[in-house]
C-alpha cells in the first residue's frame, strides 16, 4: 500500500453479544465488525490488530487496534466515520497517526483487567451484564490476604485454560488489588448493591487467567478454603485444584500500558 499511514484507535465495547475480539468462521466478533468498518470508510480490506484478544462476553474500557490505510481522512473524521458503521455496543474513542512499526500487541507493556462481583444484599438488574452476582456474603480481607501469593513472577499453570496458545505460564503480577463498596455508580445512578472489584496488572496474561483467579478468590471469600490455599494451588501448577472459571461478564479490559505512558 503506497503512503500507507498506521493508525492507532482506542477502543470501548460491551462485548456481552459478541464471540469476543477475534475472527471466527462462525460468530460476530470486534475484530470483525471493525474490519467490515474500515473497509466501508477507506475501500480497503485492512486488518485491525488488537493488542488484546478479549474473550466471548469480556467487555473493554480500553482496547487499543491498529489499522494501516492510504486514505487521506483526517483522524477524527475516521472516528466518526467508523463509528457510524459500528453497532452502538462498539466506539472508537480516539484516532491518531502511529509510527509504521507500531504493534498494539508487541509493544504493549502491561495490562490491567478488572473483575466485578455483586454479593449478597440489594441488586439491580441494570449490573447484570456487568458483574458476576452471587447471594452470599465474601470476606473480601480473606480474598486480599489470598491475592499477595500471586504477585510476582510466577508459573500460572494453575490458572490456564485448556486451547491457551502461550508458549509458556510464567507470567509477572505487577499488582492485584481487591476493593470493596457498599454501592455503586452506574449511567448516573447510584445502585446500594455490595460490590468487590478485583484487578490485576500483569505483563501479559495466559487463556482464562484473571477469570479463573476471579474464581478461585470467589471460593475463598466465601470461606471454601483458607487464604494460605492460594499458595498451594499455585505451587501446584494443577489447573483442577484451582477454582471454577469465573462467568466472562464481570471481566473488565481496563488499561493497556505503553512505554511512553
Amino acid at each position: 500500500m503506497n503512503n500507507a499511514r498506521n493508525i492507532k484507535l482506542t477502543l470501548q465495547y460491551d462485548g456481552t453479544d459478541y464471540s469476543g475480539w477475534q475472527v471466527q468462521k462462525n460468530g460476530t466478533t470486534i475484530q470483525g465488525l471493525l474490519n467490515d468498518a474500515v473497509f466501508s470508510v477507506t475501500g480497503e480490506h485492512s486488518r485491525v490488530t488488537g493488542a488484546a484478544r478479549t474473550d466471548a462476553g469480556v467487555h473493554a474500557l480500553e482496547q487499543v487496534a491498529s489499522f494501516s490505510t492510504g486514505s487521506g481522512l483526517e483522524t477524527q473524521t475516521l472516528v466518526r466515520a467508523l463509528n457510524a458503521n459500528l453497532p452502538y455496543d462498539i466506539r472508537v474513542v480516539n484516532a491518531e497517526e502511529c509510527d509504521a512499526d507500531f504493534h498494539p500487541r508487541y509493544d504493549a507493556g502491561n495490562k490491567t483487567y478488572s473483575y466485578i462481583i455483586t454479593h449478597t444484599g440489594a441488586y439491580s438488574v441494570f449490573l447484570k451484564r456487568y458483574s458476576w452476582n452471587m447471594p452470599y456474603k465474601l470476606n473480601s480481607d480473606e480474598m486480599r490476604e489470598a491475592a499477595q501469593y500471586l504477585a510476582g513472577t510466577h508459573d500460572f499453570a494453575c490458572f490456564r485454560a485448556s486451547g491457551c496458545s502461550s508458549k509458556h505460564p510464567v507470567r509477572t503480577i505487577h499488582r492485584i488489588e481487591i476493593n470493596g463498596s457498599p454501592s455503586i455508580g452506574f449511567i448516573g445512578f447510584q445502585f446500594n448493591a455490595p460490590i468487590i472489584k478485583i484487578s490485576i496488572t500483569a505483563n501479559a496474561f495466559l487463556r482464562h487467567m484473571a477469570r479463573n483467579i476471579a474464581g478461585t478468590l470467589v471460593e475463598i471469600g466465601r470461606g471454601k478454603s483458607k487464604p494460605g490455599r492460594m499458595k498451594e494451588i499455585l505451587e501446584s501448577k494443577d489447573r483442577s485444584l484451582a477454582g471454577k472459571t469465573a462467568p466472562a461478564c464481570g471481566l473488565f479490559l481496563e488499561q493497556i500500558y505503553y512505554q511512553a505512558e
